[in-house]
């Protein structure tokens, strides 16, 4: 809207270069949330990272490991394809197609400045936030302690969450760091034709796996 609303050329077309990138990886973030959904029976936040109190950890008699419990380890592929679509579907490095400066002039905000440009980004670290914050609950273990021994889990279950989220955002302000822009066929490739059929692949074999062992919640 912002890249139509500003009347010109450059925008516009990163407005569109925007939209494309953000449905391409939705459906691939959706999918990834149904795997995790299926382990832990719940759509409750709240639930999903108690589901992650017992797991790996546990079936090998080491309970007091408790970050071997979280779904980053048994949903691996499932954790890159959600951070990776995470940083597509804010803007970020190295997917930050729709304000790429050298092609489109700074993108869909080329045409606006101070309060205007401020809610930009804002609205844009909010959002990467939000995807800390909810890579942190789906993978993370939430506010659970990673070493469940006194006294490392007398620490305020707030302490746990945000070290977590801090640390996701850093990984995210590293990407930007390492890897180098891709070309936008790259982008749309990696969206259609990886991460969906991978996800679909892997919601397919963790409800498979689920059943054939009896392990539904």
């Amino acid at each position: 809207m912002g890249g139509w609303a500003s009347n010109s050329k450059y925008p516009f077309l990163s407005a569109l270069r925007s939209a494309a990138q953000m449905v391409s990886y939705e459906v691939s973030i959706g999918f990834v949330i149904i795997t995790v959904l299926l382990c832990a029976g719940s759509l409750n936040l709240t639930d999903i990272v108690k589901s992650q109190e017992t797991g790996l950890a546990t079936l090998i008699g080491l309970p007091w490991l408790a970050f071997l419990n979280w779904y980053w380890l048994p949903l691996l592929p499932m954790f890159i394809v959600f951070f990776v679509s995470a940083l597509a579907e804010t803007n970020r490095p190295p997917f930050d197609l729709g304000e790429a400066e050298s092609e489109l002039v700074a993108g869909f905000m080329v045409e606006y400045s101070s309060t205007p440009y401020l809610l930009f980004m804002l609205g844009e670290y909010i959002a990467v936030i939000l995807m800390c914050a909810m890579t942190t609950i789906l993978f993370l273990g939430g506010w659970l302690p990673p070493i469940d021994i006194w006294p490392i889990n007398l620490v305020p279950g707030v302490i746990w969450f945000l070290g977590k989220l801090c640390f996701v955002f850093f990984m995210f302000a590293m990407v930007k760091a390492i890897v180098p822009r891709y070309r936008y066929d790259q982008l749309m490739r990696l969206g259609w034709k990886v991460f969906l059929p991978l996800s679909l692949f892997w919601v397919a074999l963790t409800a498979g796996v689920l059943v054939t062992f009896g392990w539904l919640p």
